[in-house]
């Protein structure tokens, strides 16, 4: 080719260019291959039985046929079959319009296509063979070896393997049935993407609800929800993003996380949360805030971080929280660095300094370890320096410090206190519960003492108590307080301490769900129907205007 002159190597070429444009185009001219008879001219022909054509490299088959060969276009009737020869894409339907030109193909009724493990059935397929795109509309199903997807309308993107679903869709497989209007779905890893409202009903009868959209990779059984809840019959988990891995019954949730615990009615929040359901382990973190449900009551706490494990065992059952911790309820508040809660014995265990409150009474120690009995404060265990403040009717300052001490409590109230080792009380007289004659302070091993509404009635003391009596007008700042005496009322927390923590966002019962959604469909009745409905009511309609008309009969129609 080097040899020959320049302008006949140009000439040559162009020619060669258009020659293969003409082949081009000549290929997406539809081509006659056979049939059983043909009728008519090279403008319009009818071919009848066992029909085949060609376009490209598809092959299509059916019963008859209309070519349009100036048009480049056919109606094709009868077991309608088009197979791709290089793709593994199969279509059959009842009826279809073929444009050679557009390469679209339009099938109707009975619409079946395949490509390898997955099938879209419906009545009605546009594809697209330039895009390769086919569009289903008046209902679809999609089969494959793990799924089966129903929509009213749907686009299959064939070279890419996905298939974008819209309105009433509903995808099903052996573990779960999902409802959503908006659901991407990847036949190759099977995975599906939804958006907007998403419910999920497993096979055990768990649901997965998401406001927002969700994930799903069907093979592995990883689901992503957005604006989620996860109900099992012994768990709810809800999330802003909410992450759960089905084999491994793991639960990962950020923003808004909350863990409810249906045995133990014990509700957990915070930024992030992560629970094993199978362990029954949780872990919280980032404004936590529990709430532990009483029939009568509700105990509120706080911490940075939280642990709960609700194992089979019940010496292994407990709450464990971490720094910033208060804890709030009905009859009782407090604070500490960090706690533990038993469930087994329903305790509550305080370290690094411990503050309690209960009413007008004060309690701290180093650490201190509450009991609470049929939903009520029982009693306290206070080891190490510990340290009982109450006040009185008229506001003075009972105390009461030693090693240990066990209090107890009725109706919410302190009823009684054993204090054992280093023992020393300080409380005021009173006259009439009105006027104040002096304190007694006292030094024993052992003191107990008895209350009445927090004033204390009665004192027994161990073995050779030292104690003394102090008239009112020798009392002053120094004599009238033990030492270690701290009056921290100002740092008693309370609800609104709680709600500046975290608020928490009650779940609307009444939320939209596609699974209560009745499927109801409404038919209106044909003219027979009205004109027998008429006859039962007596009301007989004009024979001329119906039978006119033949429509549904208006009020005007009618003679009574």
């Amino acid at each position: 080719m080097n040899s020959l002159h320049p302008r006949l190597y140009l000439i040559l070429s162009f020619v060669f260019l258009l020659v293969r444009q003409a082949s081009a185009q000549g290929s997406s001219t539809l081509e006659i291959n056979k049939a059983g008879e043909l009728i008519g001219e090279s403008g319009f022909e009818r071919l009848i039985g066992d029909v085949e054509m060609r376009h490209q490299n598809s092959l299509i088959y059916c019963d008859s046929a209309y070519f349009y060969r100036a048009t480049n276009q056919a109606r094709l009737f009868g077991n309608v079959r088009i197979v791709d020869q290089e793709d593994p894409i199969r279509t059959s339907s009842a009826y279809a319009e073929y444009d050679g030109n557009k390469k679209l193909a339009k099938l109707r009724d009975n619409v079946v296509f395949t490509n390898q493990e997955t099938t879209l059935y419906t009545d009605y397929l546009d594809y697209d063979r330039e895009l390769n795109i086919a569009y289903y509309f008046n209902e679809g199903k999609v089969v494959d070896s793990v799924n089966v997807l129903t929509s009213e309308k749907g686009r299959y993107e064939v070279s890419i393997e996905q298939i974008t679903f819209e309105d009433d869709v509903v995808l099903v497989n052996p573990d779960y049935t999902m409802k959503t209007n908006d659901l991407v779905y990847l036949t190759i890893p099977k995975s599906a993407e939804t958006k907007g409202l998403t419910n999920l009903i497993s096979k055990e009868g768990n649901t997965l609800d998401a406001q927002n959209g969700s994930f799903y990779d069907t093979q592995n059984k990883q689901f992503q929800f957005f604006d989620g809840v996860v109900e099992t019959e012994t768990s709810r988990v809800k999330a802003i993003e909410l992450f759960y891995d089905e084999n491994l019954a793991y639960y990962e949730g950020k923003n808004d996380v909350r863990v409810f615990n249906k045995e133990r009615n014990v509700e957990v929040f915070g930024d992030v949360g992560k629970y094993w359901e199978e362990r029954k382990y949780s872990l919280v973190y980032g404004n936590a805030l529990v709430r532990k449900y009483f029939e009568q009551d509700t105990l509120f706490m706080t911490a940075d971080s939280l642990i709960s494990q609700d194992n089979e065992l019940d010496s292994a059952k407990f709450l464990l929280a971490f720094n910033s911790v208060n804890i709030v309820k009905q009859d009782l508040s407090g604070k500490a660095d960090s706690l533990v809660y038993n469930y087994n014995d329903s305790s509550i265990q305080l370290f690094n300094d411990p503050v309690m409150w209960n009413q007008k009474s004060q309690i701290s120690s180093d650490s201190m370890t509450f009991y609470i009995v049929n939903e009520n404060l029982d009693r306290v265990y206070l080891k190490d320096n510990a340290f009982i403040i109450t006040q009185d009717t008229i506001l003075n300052f009972n105390q009461m410090k030693g090693r240990k001490m066990m209090g107890y409590f009725s109706e919410g109230q302190i009823s009684k206190m054993d204090i054992d080792g280093n023992g020393e009380s300080l409380y005021f007289v009173l006259e009439a519960d009105t006027a104040s004659q002096g304190i007694n302070m006292t030094k024993s091993a052992t003191i107990k003492l008895g209350f009445n509404e927090g004033a204390i009635q009665r004192v027994n003391y161990g073995i050779k108590p030292d104690g003394r009596f102090i008239p009112f007008q020798n009392l002053d700042e120094d004599n009238s307080k033990l030492s270690g005496f701290n009056w921290r009322f100002e740092e008693r927390p309370d609800m609104d301490t709680i709600m500046k923590w975290r608020t928490p966002v009650e779940i609307d019962p009444d939320l939209k769900n596609l699974f209560k959604v009745p499927q109801v469909e409404i038919r209106m009745p044909t003219d027979e129907e009205i004109e027998e409905e008429l006859k039962k009511r007596g009301a007989m309609p004009v024979k001329r205007v119906f039978e006119q008309k033949k429509s549904p009969i208006k009020s005007g129609n009618v003679q009574s």
